[in-house]
Parts: structure tokens; sequence; C-alpha cells
């Protein structure tokens, strides 16, 4: 295992200028670096890191995005995005209380690609893809081939939320829903916004993180022309995740009507210290993004090694709270199968 010396914490941030890409967004979905060996050349990893890499990728595919790369620190394995992205041997190792399935989805899927676990929400697997492949993600293991969305799904699971006059909310998510196109997601969005009762629409994405173009003038469209309320809640765990293109992004949705919340993983190695957090706030909220979670890991096999205590948790969250202005706090909170909403901590 790797940890991180508070040294770390002293260096320099790498150059937040927007990378230059000239390639449509999905050119550079699509040319992602998918190759372990790759990703460590890339970025002038000592050999050592190799054989590690390809047993991780092995468990789970390697995806990094050109554009989330040059954010990396060259030359450090510790840096804290390179973390998130780098497969280690330590996800082959099992660990008792580490599974497959942590929130337990499986047990609220009424339909192919629907996750019904909350009151008054519903959640669709809008694509099964992703841009990036965070190694500690809860939904690594998801079977995705059996969720894979389609108009004929759509359509059943359009039915479901006909039916349900207590649905006031769909959240779409994934894999991320915006690795869709946007002619499947405006189709998919005037069909929900048809529904009367329904009033928000929410959607769970890391793509304007890892590629900002990703947010044009195509998508704002049919985001922006909804009667529906739409809330973005994005994903960072790390202020170094946020360059100019990703303030761009952003301040395109909000001049669109869209609220953006963010959604953080406490994370060993990572964001475990409270000037690491801490910077992650001020930054989110000068890109105007509002904190919103801070989740402990969820406890899915492969990523134990991301693992911080709850009591180191909420230690952090104290000497957080006499650091930042209350509505820069994110809620501390774990995920648990069967209640009817996050747990705080």
């Amino acid at each position: 295992m790797i940890t991180r010396s508070s040294a770390l914490l002293q260096r320099p941030a790498p150059e937040t200028q927007p990378l230059t890409v000239q390639a449509r967004w999905q050119t550079q979905l699509a040319g992602a670096i998918r190759d372990p060996r790759e990703l460590c050349r890339r970025l002038g990893l000592d050999e050592r890191w190799h054989s590690g890499a390809e047993r991780g990728h092995a468990l789970f595919k390697v995806r990094v995005p050109e554009a989330y790369l040059a954010r990396i620190r060259p030359g450090d394995p510790l840096d804290p995005l390179l973390r998130q992205v780098l497969p280690l041997m330590e996800e082959d190792r099992p660990v008792a209380g580490y599974v497959a399935d942590p929130l337990a989805e499986a047990e609220h899927t009424p339909a192919k690609g629907l996750i019904h676990k909350y009151a008054g929400r519903v959640l669709l697997i809008a694509s099964p893809a992703c841009a990036v492949n965070c190694r500690y993600c809860f939904r690594r293991h998801f079977p995705y081939e059996e969720n894979a969305p389609s108009r004929a799904q759509w359509e059943a699971s359009l039915d479901y939320l006909r039916e349900d006059t207590t649905i006031r909310e769909a959240i779409l998510s994934g894999g991320d829903p915006l690795a869709a196109s946007d002619r499947r997601l405006a189709w998919l969005v005037e069909r929900l916004e048809a529904i009367p009762h329904l009033k928000r629409l929410r959607l769970h994405t890391r793509l304007p993180v890892v590629i900002p173009d990703r947010i044009d003038d195509a998508l704002l469209d049919w985001l922006g022309g909804t009667r529906l309320q739409t809330v973005m809640v994005l994903h960072i765990n790390h202020a170094h995740e946020i360059d100019e293109a990703v303030v761009a992004a952003c301040r395109r949705l909000r001049d669109a009507g869209v609220t953006l919340l963010n959604q953080s993983v406490l994370l060993r190695g990572v964001n475990d210290d409270v000037e690491s957090l801490a910077a992650l706030s001020e930054r989110l909220f000068e890109a105007g993004i509002l904190p919103y979670y801070l989740h402990v890991l969820d406890p899915v096999a492969g990523a134990a090694h991301f693992d911080v205590s709850d009591d180191a948790a909420r230690a952090l969250v104290v000497e957080l709270r006499d650091t930042l202005p209350g509505f820069l706090m994110p809620r501390l909170v774990r995920e648990i199968p069967g209640e009817a909403s996050k747990t705080p901590l």
C-alpha cells in the first residue's frame, strides 16, 4: 500500500490552464487511455508500478481521458488525481466485508436499468459507459450488460414512473448519463417532462470534470429547455481536478439554469486531510458548485486500500468545521442498504 507524506501537501498544484483539445467530446471519450502500461509510461512512472497496474486493470479496466491526464503531476505516484485512476496490486486482495454489490442495488431494481431505493425519487441507468474508471467506484462490478439502456427499456421505466404518482424526481445516472448522445438524452427528458407529477431532473455525472468539452451547445439546448428543475451533482474529490476548463463548463451550466452540487468520497491518500478538504470546498465555490455530500467509502471489493475509518472521518469533519463557513461544509454520510436515506455520521 502506498501512503502520502505531509510534504506532498506543500507541493505546488499542477498547472490549471485549460487543455487545448480540438477534438469533439465524443472523440476525446473514445480516445481515452485504456492501457495500464501506456498510463504509466505517459506519466513517467517507474516500472515497479506496471505489474500492479496490469493486475488491477484485469479486474476493472483502465480508462483515463487526455483532458484529465493533463492535470496529473508526471512522475509522482502519490498525485491525488492519479491515485483515483491508477490500478494497484491491492485491488486483488480480498478483504472481509468488501463485496461486489455494497449497496444491495440488485434488491431495488423493479425494472432493468431502474433503481428505486428512496421515496419520491427513482434512478435511471442512462448509460453504462463512464468517461473515467475511478478505482473506488461502488458500481465497478455492476452488471451493466443486463441493464444497458434502450428505448424499449426506457419505455418500461417511463411506465413505472407514470404509474407511481409519489415520484417527484428522476435521477439520470450510470455509468455516466452524459456519455449518452444528446439525441438519446433529449428524447428521454422530453418524455420525463411529460409526466405531470415529476418536478425535478437530477444528473449524477463526472463528465464535465474529466472532459469539460462535453458541455456544448447541443447539451445545453435540451438541458436548459426542460420545464423540470435541473440539478447536476458532480463528483470531484480534490481541488486539482478543477482547472479553468472545468470552471468555464460550470459557468455555462449555471447560465442555463442548472443548480450545481458536488459529492465527494473520502479516500485515503487522496483527500483524507483537512487541508485538502478545505481547499476542495473553496475551489468548488469559486467554480459555482456547492459542496453537498462527503461519502465514506462504500465497501466495494477491490477498493479497501482507500478506506478511512469512521472515527477518523468524524475527526476530520470536526476540524474542517473550524476552518470553513457552514455553507461550504459537506455532509459526512454513509449509504446503508435498506435505509430510507443517506445516514449522517
